[in-house]
């Protein structure tokens, strides 16, 4: 009965675990003496329910923010958000010129190949550790 009693509960946090999965996520490399950087990802939502990512924090700057660029008059221009939804059963992608998170205050510049890590916070009590994301050169977004 125990060995049972153990399979079921290694079952439930194996479940848990896959509640959200988290793919393709990489952080900004940044210019010498850059302010801030960015990270993205695919988040995908396995459960029956919308969640949504709130908060999170990163080892390489002060603040941590979610962001996301809107057009306005003719321009984009980038405005922090609340949170990132991510409907039941499916993938919100996070991405340069899109929704994001923003790592502001940069303790140390981050260069193509670093290593960043993320705790992602979701408003149903899950939390994601990413440990060892690569920061990787990307071409700076044209604003119209």
């Amino acid at each position: 009965m125990l060995k049972f009693l153990g399979l079921a509960s290694l079952a439930a946090s194996l479940v848990l675990a896959a509640n959200i999965e988290i793919s393709n996520a990489y952080a900004k490399a940044t210019p010498p003496n850059a302010q801030n950087s960015a990270a993205f990802m695919k988040i995908t939502n396995n459960t029956d329910k919308n969640i949504a990512l709130v908060s999170g924090s990163n080892s390489v700057s002060e603040f941590t923010e979610l962001h996301t660029h809107v057009s306005e008059n003719g321009m984009k221009k980038m405005i922090q958000i609340p949170k990132i939804d991510v409907p039941a059963k499916s993938t919100v992608e996070l991405k340069p010129g899109s929704l994001h998170i923003m790592m502001i205050g940069l303790k140390q510049a981050v260069n193509p190949g670093d290593k960043v890590d993320l705790t992602l916070n979701f408003d149903n009590g899950d939390k994601v550790d990413l440990k060892g994301i690569e920061a990787k050169k990307i071409q700076p977004m044209k604003m119209k």
